[in-house]
């Protein structure tokens, strides 16, 4: 992904960036959206690192779980949420 800076006039010019926008051309024609990022989204804490090998994946994979089949699922539901 290509990073632009943006010097303060054109910062001015699209509001700060405090909400959603279009970008379009002098023709009229949209070029893309341009979504803000929260502040807040920078303080969320993000998952550390795959707790599990790839050998451990791999493992798993090969022998997948068939679950449960749907109608039992319900009926489990039907039970629990008359």
């Amino acid at each position: 992904m290509s990073k632009v800076v943006l010097d303060e006039e054109m910062l001015a010019k699209l509001n700060g960036l405090t909400q959603q926008l279009e970008l379009y051309d002098r023709h009229g024609n949209l070029l893309g959206y341009c979504t803000p990022v929260d502040a807040h989204l920078h303080a969320v804490d993000l998952p550390g690192p795959d707790p599990f090998s790839d050998e451990q994946t791999a493992e798993a994979l090969k022998t997948p779980d068939p679950g449960r089949p749907l109608a039992d699922i319900l009926a489990d539901l039907r039970r629990r949420y008359p």
